[in-house]
């Protein structure tokens, strides 16, 4: 498999998705499309390749089956082609999703756009730092911790 192509179009394609999330409005057409036409794309291919890649019809370049049993087995995995490009649209299609979320939860909560846009680049970059920065975030508008941390 071309895994350069596979990943040069998947992260493409997520950096595109990620640009309508952070600049266009918000409408429910528009989050509708990123979701099931951002994350749902993203996730699609990702099992398109990695069904296909657990079962051996695809071969990832690591020189065996896929093995998440060990950390030297995760390494040998991440460092093949097939390995690495599946892996990467993995946190591609999660890191969107949680973008989603946080975008419009601030929505909801009434954050300004100039406040979410570098929090998306968080998410974006760094997944787990981002959410983190936004809960942080959103904790200053609420009044009980309660609120602050359910995930409505």
């Amino acid at each position: 498999m071309n895994w350069d192509l596979i990943f040069t179009i998947t992260n493409n394609y997520a950096l595109l998705m990620w640009l309508i999330l952070a600049f266009a409005p918000r409408s429910q057409n528009i989050m509708t499309g990123l979701f099931y036409g951002g994350v749902g794309l993203l996730a699609l291919a990702y099992a398109l390749i990695v069904i296909p890649m657990t079962v051996g019809l695809i071969d990832s370049g690591s020189g065996g089956s896929l093995d998440f049993s060990s950390l030297s087995a995760i390494q040998q995995l991440l460092s093949s082609p097939g390995g690495a490009t599946v892996g990467w649209i993995h946190y591609l299609a999660f890191d969107l999703f949680v973008g989603i979320w946080v975008a419009r939860n601030a929505d909801k909560y009434g954050f300004a756009r100039w406040l979410q846009i570098p929090i998306l680049a968080f998410v974006l970059m760094l997944g787990p730092l981002g959410l983190v920065l936004y809960l942080l975030l959103r904790f200053t508008r609420h009044n009980k911790v309660a609120d602050a941390v359910l995930p409505e």
